[in-house]
């Protein structure tokens, strides 16, 4: 009997033991969790305790822990590319604006037509990159919006490329670029959407016309990747990383938005491909690679 008290006795206590230190490890939690909230810090939870389920629970919320601050380093990025998108585009506003106002202040009090006729067209520059910039501005919103699907399906890549090329051929021919290019003459299937792909492939051969030295060479694989190369000596390794960001503008880019591959990326990777930038030996590679067809 006193046998059984004891055993009892013993079992008792260790249970209290027990108890008090799941009770001081949930206040370790408790206290962790409210300091690094307050303080906003990316450290983990630690426990003393040897209890499984108690650790078991530290880990799980320390796995929460570092979504949070995932999410948190995600959101101070965006909020801070917000602000430096907001800068970049009441420049890109005001800048036109002011030049507009200016010269509509000189048309008033010239009488010279020459000058007049002058006056006029350069207004209308000013109007147009206006109208521009509004387009990329609109542009990018939707391709970056989901809420619009896109249709995606197999087609040919090999005609949209030469498309695209020939668009291009007046702006080439105006800064003396005669492209190199290689395409195969069978069909290359890939999965993309007509006119997501359309825009692509111009915004790349766009700022293939304002960077490239003089030279171009595009190709197209069998496998379904596009490459772009051209000399760029404006552009250097560091620069060309941010080629795709949003609002990034090289310095010497004739009337560049900064939206333009930023677009391009958006929708390649929406349509399931991948787009990325090097930069080797003074030359710039831009590799498109959509997803393909398997049969």
């Amino acid at each position: 009997m006193l046998y059984c008290l004891g055993a009892a006795l013993i079992v008792i206590i260790a249970l209290l033991i027990k108890l008090h230190l799941i009770h001081t490890t949930a206040e370790e939690i408790s206290a962790a969790v409210k300091d690094i909230r307050a303080q906003g810090s990316n450290r983990l939870i630690t426990v003393s305790s040897r209890d499984r389920h108690m650790r078991a629970l530290a880990a799980s919320l320390n796995d929460e822990l570092r979504e949070m601050s995932a999410l948190r380093r995600k959101y101070e990025q965006g909020d801070m590319e917000l602000k430096n998108a907001i800068t970049g585009v009441s420049h890109d506003l005001r800048t036109p604006l002011t030049a507009i106002a200016g010269y509509i202040d000189l048309l008033e009090r010239e009488t010279d037509p020459v000058k007049q006729a002058r006056y006029f067209s350069i207004i209308k520059n000013r109007t147009e990159a206006l109208g521009e910039l509004g387009e990329e501005l609109l542009d990018y919103s939707v391709s970056a919006s989901h809420e619009q699907r896109l249709d995606i399906r197999p087609m040919a890549v090999n005609r949209a490329l030469e498309e695209s090329l020939a668009c291009f051929y007046q702006a080439f021919s105006g800064r003396g670029i005669v492209p190199e290019i290689s395409i195969p003459e069978e069909p290359v299937v890939c999965y993309a959407e007509a006119q997501a792909l359309a825009r692509v492939l111009g915004n790349v051969l766009s700022n293939a016309a304002k960077y490239s030295d003089g030279d171009l060479f595009v190709s197209l694989t069998p496998s379904g990747e596009i490459e772009i190369e051209n000399s760029a000596s404006a552009l250097d390794s560091v620069q060309t990383e941010k080629l795709f960001d949003r609002f990034y503008t090289v310095e010497n880019a004739r009337g560049s938005t900064g939206l333009g591959l930023s677009i391009a990326r958006t929708l390649t990777e929406r349509m399931g491909g991948k787009i990325e930038a090097q930069y080797l030996e003074g030359r710039l590679h831009i590799l498109i690679k959509l997803k393909k067809e398997t049969k």
